[in-house]
Protein backbone atom coordinates (compact mmCIF):
# COMPACT_ATOMS: atom_id res chain seq x y z
CA UNK A 1 0.00 0.00 0.00
CA UNK A 2 2.69 2.30 0.80
CA UNK A 3 4.61 1.34 -2.14
CA UNK A 4 1.63 2.57 -4.49
CA UNK A 5 1.34 5.36 -2.57
CA UNK A 6 4.96 6.68 -3.47
CA UNK A 7 3.97 5.48 -7.46
CA UNK A 8 1.05 8.00 -7.13
CA UNK A 9 3.28 10.37 -5.65
CA UNK A 10 6.05 10.47 -8.13
CA UNK A 11 3.26 10.53 -10.77
CA UNK A 12 1.71 13.33 -9.94
CA UNK A 13 4.74 15.38 -9.68
CA UNK A 14 5.73 14.71 -12.96
CA UNK A 15 2.38 14.81 -14.20
CA UNK A 16 2.54 18.61 -12.58
CA UNK A 17 5.98 19.47 -13.99
CA UNK A 18 4.77 18.68 -17.51
CA UNK A 19 1.92 21.11 -16.66
CA UNK A 20 4.00 23.55 -16.14
CA UNK A 21 6.22 23.02 -19.15
CA UNK A 22 3.34 23.17 -21.28
CA UNK A 23 2.25 26.23 -19.76
CA UNK A 24 5.63 28.01 -20.33
CA UNK A 25 6.18 26.86 -23.64
CA UNK A 26 2.40 28.36 -24.58
CA UNK A 27 3.06 31.33 -23.04
CA UNK A 28 5.76 32.69 -25.19
CA UNK A 29 3.53 32.56 -28.26
CA UNK A 30 0.65 34.15 -26.43
CA UNK A 31 3.40 37.07 -25.55
CA UNK A 32 4.07 37.57 -29.42
CA UNK A 33 0.58 36.97 -30.23
CA UNK A 34 -0.11 40.35 -27.32
CA UNK A 35 2.68 42.37 -29.15
CA UNK A 36 1.00 41.81 -32.33
CA UNK A 37 -2.49 42.47 -30.98
CA UNK A 38 -1.19 45.80 -29.42
CA UNK A 39 0.85 47.00 -32.64
CA UNK A 40 3.98 46.52 -31.17
CA UNK A 41 6.41 44.73 -33.40
CA UNK A 42 8.12 47.51 -34.93
CA UNK A 43 9.17 49.26 -32.04
CA UNK A 44 10.35 46.00 -30.36
CA UNK A 45 12.21 44.81 -33.59
CA UNK A 46 13.91 48.11 -33.67
CA UNK A 47 14.69 48.41 -29.70
CA UNK A 48 16.11 44.77 -29.81
CA UNK A 49 18.00 45.41 -33.29
CA UNK A 50 19.76 48.88 -31.43
CA UNK A 51 20.54 46.97 -27.87
CA UNK A 52 22.15 43.78 -30.21
CA UNK A 53 23.77 46.35 -31.98
CA UNK A 54 25.18 48.01 -28.77
CA UNK A 55 26.22 45.20 -27.51
CA UNK A 56 27.91 43.89 -30.55
CA UNK A 57 30.16 47.17 -30.82
CA UNK A 58 30.62 47.31 -27.06
CA UNK A 59 32.27 43.24 -27.52
CA UNK A 60 33.99 44.51 -30.69
CA UNK A 61 35.78 47.36 -29.12
CA UNK A 62 36.86 45.34 -25.54
CA UNK A 63 38.45 43.27 -27.61
CA UNK A 64 40.13 45.42 -30.16
CA UNK A 65 41.74 47.33 -26.91
CA UNK A 66 43.34 44.05 -26.09
CA UNK A 67 44.24 42.97 -29.36
CA UNK A 68 45.99 46.76 -30.11
CA UNK A 69 47.52 47.48 -26.87
CA UNK A 70 50.16 44.38 -26.54
CA UNK A 71 52.77 44.22 -23.72
CA UNK A 72 56.22 42.93 -24.45
CA UNK A 73 58.21 41.34 -21.86
CA UNK A 74 62.46 41.75 -22.73
CA UNK A 75 65.10 40.45 -20.41
CA UNK A 76 66.34 44.19 -20.25
CA UNK A 77 63.55 46.08 -19.95
CA UNK A 78 59.45 46.05 -20.13
CA UNK A 79 58.19 48.48 -23.21
CA UNK A 80 54.25 48.92 -23.83
CA UNK A 81 53.47 49.16 -27.89
CA UNK A 82 50.22 50.44 -28.57
CA UNK A 83 48.04 50.39 -31.52
CA UNK A 84 50.27 51.98 -33.69
CA UNK A 85 53.06 50.80 -33.79
CA UNK A 86 55.17 48.65 -36.45
CA UNK A 87 55.00 45.09 -35.95
CA UNK A 88 56.90 42.82 -37.18
CA UNK A 89 54.46 39.96 -37.94
CA UNK A 90 52.23 40.82 -40.68
CA UNK A 91 48.57 40.58 -39.72
CA UNK A 92 45.46 40.82 -41.48
CA UNK A 93 43.72 43.86 -41.87
CA UNK A 94 41.36 44.80 -39.05
CA UNK A 95 37.88 45.51 -40.28
CA UNK A 96 36.82 49.47 -39.61
CA UNK A 97 33.17 50.76 -37.73
CA UNK A 98 31.62 53.56 -38.80
CA UNK A 99 30.04 55.70 -36.44
CA UNK A 100 26.40 57.41 -37.36
CA UNK A 101 28.10 60.88 -36.38
CA UNK A 102 29.47 60.87 -39.99
CA UNK A 103 33.27 61.23 -40.45
CA UNK A 104 36.73 59.74 -42.01
CA UNK A 105 37.06 55.87 -41.89
CA UNK A 106 40.56 55.42 -41.28
CA UNK A 107 42.14 51.76 -41.81
CA UNK A 108 43.58 50.28 -38.58
CA UNK A 109 46.98 48.38 -39.37
CA UNK A 110 49.43 46.82 -36.95
CA UNK A 111 51.94 46.57 -40.08
CA UNK A 112 53.51 49.18 -41.55
CA UNK A 113 54.99 48.64 -45.10
CA UNK A 114 58.23 51.04 -45.81
CA UNK A 115 58.83 50.65 -49.69
CA UNK A 116 62.16 50.08 -50.90
CA UNK A 117 63.85 53.37 -51.43
CA UNK A 118 66.68 53.54 -53.83
CA UNK A 119 70.71 53.24 -51.82
CA UNK A 120 72.48 56.27 -51.77
CA UNK A 121 75.82 55.04 -51.26
CA UNK A 122 78.44 51.90 -53.19
CA UNK A 123 78.33 48.81 -51.51
CA UNK A 124 80.95 45.99 -51.81
CA UNK A 125 80.06 42.74 -52.25
CA UNK A 126 81.99 39.64 -52.15
CA UNK A 127 81.74 37.38 -55.37
CA UNK A 128 80.68 33.94 -54.35
CA UNK A 129 80.77 30.07 -55.76
CA UNK A 130 78.54 30.38 -58.82
CA UNK A 131 78.32 33.97 -59.38
CA UNK A 132 78.20 35.45 -62.97
CA UNK A 133 78.29 39.06 -63.68
CA UNK A 134 74.65 38.85 -65.25
CA UNK A 135 73.24 37.08 -62.05
CA UNK A 136 75.06 40.01 -59.56
CA UNK A 137 73.62 42.55 -61.48
CA UNK A 138 70.12 41.32 -60.90
CA UNK A 139 70.75 40.86 -57.54
CA UNK A 140 70.93 44.76 -57.04
CA UNK A 141 68.58 45.32 -60.13
CA UNK A 142 71.49 46.60 -62.19
CA UNK A 143 72.28 46.21 -65.77
CA UNK A 144 75.24 43.92 -66.30
CA UNK A 145 77.10 46.47 -68.15
CA UNK A 146 77.24 48.42 -64.69
CA UNK A 147 78.93 45.65 -62.62
CA UNK A 148 81.37 45.87 -65.86
CA UNK A 149 81.68 49.11 -65.63
CA UNK A 150 82.14 49.88 -61.66
CA UNK A 151 84.99 47.11 -61.81
CA UNK A 152 87.35 47.80 -64.51
CA UNK A 153 90.64 47.18 -62.47
CA UNK A 154 89.23 43.89 -61.33
CA UNK A 155 87.00 42.74 -64.22
CA UNK A 156 89.08 44.49 -67.26
CA UNK A 157 85.96 44.15 -69.65
CA UNK A 158 86.43 40.22 -69.48
CA UNK A 159 84.15 38.22 -67.36
CA UNK A 160 86.54 35.59 -67.48
CA UNK A 161 88.45 37.68 -64.70
CA UNK A 162 85.36 37.64 -62.04
CA UNK A 163 86.66 34.54 -59.31
CA UNK A 164 85.53 34.05 -56.00
CA UNK A 165 86.35 36.00 -53.19
CA UNK A 166 86.95 39.14 -55.21
CA UNK A 167 85.48 42.22 -53.82
CA UNK A 168 82.70 44.36 -56.03
CA UNK A 169 81.75 48.00 -56.08
CA UNK A 170 77.87 47.73 -56.50
CA UNK A 171 77.09 51.62 -58.02
CA UNK A 172 73.40 52.89 -56.50
CA UNK A 173 72.73 53.13 -60.18
CA UNK A 174 72.85 52.11 -63.40
CA UNK A 175 75.92 53.54 -65.04
CA UNK A 176 79.84 54.00 -64.60
CA UNK A 177 82.46 54.47 -61.85
CA UNK A 178 85.07 56.43 -62.88
CA UNK A 179 88.65 57.31 -61.85
CA UNK A 180 89.80 61.03 -62.30
CA UNK A 181 93.06 61.35 -63.70
CA UNK A 182 95.46 64.38 -63.74
CA UNK A 183 95.15 66.54 -67.22
CA UNK A 184 91.45 65.23 -67.77
CA UNK A 185 88.94 67.70 -68.82
CA UNK A 186 85.11 67.27 -68.13
CA UNK A 187 83.99 67.90 -71.50
CA UNK A 188 86.61 65.00 -72.49
CA UNK A 189 85.83 62.74 -69.87
CA UNK A 190 81.55 63.18 -70.35
CA UNK A 191 81.71 62.92 -74.07
CA UNK A 192 83.99 59.75 -73.50
CA UNK A 193 81.09 58.34 -71.67
CA UNK A 194 78.23 59.41 -73.50
CA UNK A 195 76.63 62.17 -71.01
CA UNK A 196 77.22 65.55 -70.40
CA UNK A 197 79.32 67.72 -67.49
CA UNK A 198 76.29 68.04 -65.87
CA UNK A 199 75.29 64.87 -65.39
CA UNK A 200 78.57 64.39 -63.31
CA UNK A 201 78.72 67.34 -61.68
CA UNK A 202 75.29 66.99 -60.20
CA UNK A 203 75.07 63.90 -59.07
CA UNK A 204 74.82 64.26 -55.46
CA UNK A 205 77.60 61.36 -54.37
CA UNK A 206 80.03 63.55 -56.21
CA UNK A 207 80.05 65.84 -53.85
CA UNK A 208 81.03 68.74 -56.67
CA UNK A 209 80.18 72.42 -56.89
CA UNK A 210 78.83 73.83 -59.64
CA UNK A 211 79.97 77.22 -58.64
CA UNK A 212 83.65 76.03 -57.68
CA UNK A 213 84.30 73.75 -60.61
CA UNK A 214 86.05 76.39 -62.64
CA UNK A 215 87.12 75.85 -66.17
CA UNK A 216 85.80 72.47 -67.66
CA UNK A 217 88.86 72.07 -69.63
CA UNK A 218 90.77 72.08 -66.06
CA UNK A 219 88.62 71.95 -63.09
CA UNK A 220 88.67 71.77 -59.54
CA UNK A 221 88.83 67.52 -59.10
CA UNK A 222 91.83 66.45 -57.17
CA UNK A 223 93.06 63.11 -59.33
CA UNK A 224 92.33 60.08 -57.84
CA UNK A 225 88.99 61.25 -56.92
CA UNK A 226 86.23 58.35 -57.64
CA UNK A 227 82.97 60.02 -59.86
CA UNK A 228 80.06 57.93 -60.27
CA UNK A 229 78.82 58.98 -63.62
CA UNK A 230 75.10 57.95 -64.11
CA UNK A 231 74.39 56.59 -67.41
CA UNK A 232 77.90 56.45 -68.22
CA UNK A 233 78.81 54.27 -70.69
CA UNK A 234 81.49 53.18 -73.61
CA UNK A 235 82.55 50.24 -76.11
CA UNK A 236 84.04 47.48 -74.64
CA UNK A 237 87.83 47.14 -74.79
CA UNK A 238 88.52 43.57 -77.44
CA UNK A 239 90.02 40.96 -75.35
CA UNK A 240 88.64 38.37 -77.67
CA UNK A 241 89.93 36.60 -80.97
CA UNK A 242 88.97 38.95 -83.82
CA UNK A 243 86.06 38.19 -86.17
CA UNK A 244 86.68 37.30 -89.85
CA UNK A 245 90.43 35.37 -89.90
CA UNK A 246 89.81 33.64 -93.47
CA UNK A 247 91.92 31.28 -95.39
CA UNK A 248 93.27 33.88 -97.84
CA UNK A 249 94.06 36.40 -95.06
CA UNK A 250 94.71 34.83 -91.77
CA UNK A 251 97.46 37.55 -90.38
CA UNK A 252 94.62 39.27 -88.29
CA UNK A 253 95.32 36.39 -86.09
CA UNK A 254 98.63 36.74 -85.55
CA UNK A 255 98.43 39.25 -82.76
CA UNK A 256 96.46 36.44 -80.82
CA UNK A 257 99.53 34.03 -80.45
CA UNK A 258 101.72 31.19 -81.74
CA UNK A 259 98.74 29.65 -83.44
CA UNK A 260 98.06 31.74 -86.59
CA UNK A 261 98.41 30.39 -89.71
CA UNK A 262 99.46 31.43 -93.11
CA UNK A 263 97.40 32.36 -96.14
CA UNK A 264 95.79 28.75 -97.57
CA UNK A 265 94.15 28.47 -101.21
CA UNK A 266 91.66 26.40 -102.07
CA UNK A 267 90.58 23.72 -99.60
CA UNK A 268 87.07 22.48 -98.17
CA UNK A 269 83.45 24.68 -98.26
CA UNK A 270 81.02 24.51 -95.48
CA UNK A 271 77.38 23.75 -96.63
CA UNK A 272 76.24 26.74 -94.38
CA UNK A 273 74.44 25.06 -91.54
CA UNK A 274 76.25 23.51 -88.42
CA UNK A 275 76.09 20.29 -86.22
CA UNK A 276 77.10 20.86 -81.80
CA UNK A 277 80.80 20.99 -81.95
CA UNK A 278 80.39 18.37 -78.19
CA UNK A 279 78.42 15.47 -77.34
CA UNK A 280 77.12 17.90 -74.56
CA UNK A 281 74.38 20.15 -75.81
CA UNK A 282 74.14 22.63 -72.60
CA UNK A 283 75.53 25.28 -70.91
CA UNK A 284 78.81 24.98 -68.05
CA UNK A 285 79.76 28.52 -67.59
CA UNK A 286 78.39 32.10 -70.00
CA UNK A 287 75.76 32.16 -72.33
CA UNK A 288 76.27 34.39 -75.27
CA UNK A 289 75.87 37.65 -73.83
CA UNK A 290 76.77 41.44 -75.41
CA UNK A 291 76.08 43.27 -72.26
CA UNK A 292 79.08 41.50 -70.14
CA UNK A 293 81.18 41.06 -73.61
CA UNK A 294 81.49 37.35 -73.85
CA UNK A 295 80.18 36.80 -77.21
CA UNK A 296 80.64 32.98 -77.39
CA UNK A 297 78.56 30.06 -75.19
CA UNK A 298 80.21 27.74 -72.74
CA UNK A 299 79.46 24.39 -73.51
CA UNK A 300 79.61 21.47 -70.53
CA UNK A 301 81.76 19.00 -71.26
CA UNK A 302 84.88 16.68 -68.90
CA UNK A 303 88.52 16.97 -70.47
CA UNK A 304 88.86 14.82 -73.27
CA UNK A 305 86.08 14.45 -74.39
CA UNK A 306 86.01 15.29 -78.99
CA UNK A 307 85.61 18.27 -80.26
CA UNK A 308 84.15 18.25 -83.84
CA UNK A 309 84.10 21.06 -86.72
CA UNK A 310 80.39 22.53 -86.98
CA UNK A 311 80.98 22.62 -90.72
CA UNK A 312 83.17 21.87 -93.41
CA UNK A 313 86.39 23.98 -93.66
CA UNK A 314 90.10 24.84 -93.44
CA UNK A 315 91.99 25.18 -90.66
CA UNK A 316 93.45 29.01 -90.24
CA UNK A 317 94.29 29.31 -86.36
CA UNK A 318 95.72 25.89 -84.46
CA UNK A 319 97.77 26.73 -81.26
CA UNK A 320 98.26 28.86 -77.95
CA UNK A 321 96.32 31.91 -77.91
CA UNK A 322 97.67 34.75 -75.87
CA UNK A 323 94.44 36.37 -74.47
CA UNK A 324 93.00 33.85 -72.40
CA UNK A 325 91.69 30.90 -75.21
CA UNK A 326 94.21 28.74 -74.03
CA UNK A 327 94.41 26.04 -77.10
CA UNK A 328 92.26 27.41 -79.84
CA UNK A 329 91.34 26.45 -83.39
CA UNK A 330 89.40 28.31 -85.72
CA UNK A 331 88.11 27.42 -88.68
CA UNK A 332 87.51 29.27 -92.20
CA UNK A 333 84.32 27.60 -93.70
CA UNK A 334 84.77 29.57 -97.22
CA UNK A 335 81.73 30.65 -97.66
CA UNK A 336 81.38 34.25 -95.10
CA UNK A 337 81.40 31.65 -91.97
CA UNK A 338 84.45 31.40 -89.61
CA UNK A 339 84.14 29.19 -86.19
CA UNK A 340 86.59 29.32 -82.87
CA UNK A 341 87.17 26.42 -80.57
CA UNK A 342 88.99 27.67 -77.30
CA UNK A 343 90.58 25.86 -73.86
CA UNK A 344 90.89 22.74 -75.40
CA UNK A 345 93.40 20.15 -74.11
CA UNK A 346 94.45 18.78 -77.14
CA UNK A 347 94.47 19.84 -80.91
CA UNK A 348 94.20 17.20 -83.60
CA UNK A 349 94.46 19.47 -86.71
CA UNK A 350 96.93 21.76 -88.28
CA UNK A 351 97.51 24.93 -90.20
CA UNK A 352 95.55 24.96 -93.58
CA UNK A 353 94.48 21.88 -93.11
CA UNK A 354 91.01 20.54 -94.67
CA UNK A 355 87.99 19.28 -92.38
CA UNK A 356 84.65 18.05 -92.90
CA UNK A 357 81.47 18.71 -90.72
CA UNK A 358 81.64 16.34 -87.32
CA UNK A 359 85.70 15.22 -87.58
CA UNK A 360 87.29 15.56 -84.63
CA UNK A 361 89.04 18.37 -84.52
CA UNK A 362 90.60 18.43 -81.13
CA UNK A 363 89.52 18.01 -77.06
CA UNK A 364 87.97 19.70 -74.27
CA UNK A 365 89.81 20.88 -71.72
CA UNK A 366 90.60 23.70 -69.38
CA UNK A 367 93.79 25.77 -70.36
CA UNK A 368 93.51 29.62 -70.74
CA UNK A 369 91.31 31.44 -68.72
CA UNK A 370 88.87 28.72 -67.56
CA UNK A 371 87.66 27.80 -64.41
CA UNK A 372 86.89 24.05 -65.16
CA UNK A 373 86.83 22.21 -67.78
CA UNK A 374 84.38 23.24 -71.06
CA UNK A 375 84.09 24.23 -74.68
CA UNK A 376 84.30 28.16 -75.50
CA UNK A 377 82.50 28.15 -78.69
CA UNK A 378 82.24 31.23 -81.16
CA UNK A 379 80.30 31.84 -84.38
CA UNK A 380 81.35 34.85 -86.54
CA UNK A 381 80.26 35.84 -90.42
CA UNK A 382 82.54 38.37 -92.45
CA UNK A 383 79.26 40.83 -92.93
CA UNK A 384 78.01 40.10 -89.77
CA UNK A 385 80.47 39.70 -86.82
CA UNK A 386 79.92 37.60 -83.81
CA UNK A 387 76.59 35.93 -83.61
CA UNK A 388 74.81 34.43 -80.84
CA UNK A 389 75.25 30.24 -81.90
CA UNK A 390 71.86 29.79 -80.29
CA UNK A 391 70.18 30.86 -83.55
CA UNK A 392 72.58 28.31 -85.81
CA UNK A 393 72.84 25.52 -83.78
CA UNK A 394 70.09 22.84 -83.89
CA UNK A 395 67.57 22.77 -80.86
CA UNK A 396 69.60 21.11 -78.24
Amino acid sequence: MKVNDEKQNVGDLEESKTSEEKKAHSSFPNIIQLILNLGLSEQVARYGTLLVSAFLILLFVYLAKDRFSVVESASDNNRLIDSQATSPVSVSQVPVLQSGLGGVAREARLHTNIPDRPRSEIIQYTVAKGDTVIGIAEKFNLKPQTIMFGNYYTIRDDPHNLSIGQVLNILPIDGYYYEWQLGDGLNGVAKGLNVSPEDIINYPLNDLDAATIGDYSNPNIKPGTWLIVPGGTRPYSSWTAPAGVTRDDPATARVMGAGACEAVSGGAIGLGYFVWPADKHFLSGFDYSPETNHRGIDIAGNTGEPVYAVDAGVIVYAGWNDWGYGNMIMIDHGNGWQSLYAHLNSLDVGCGQSVDMNWVIGTIGNTGKSSGSHLHFELMHTQYSKVNPWSYLPPP
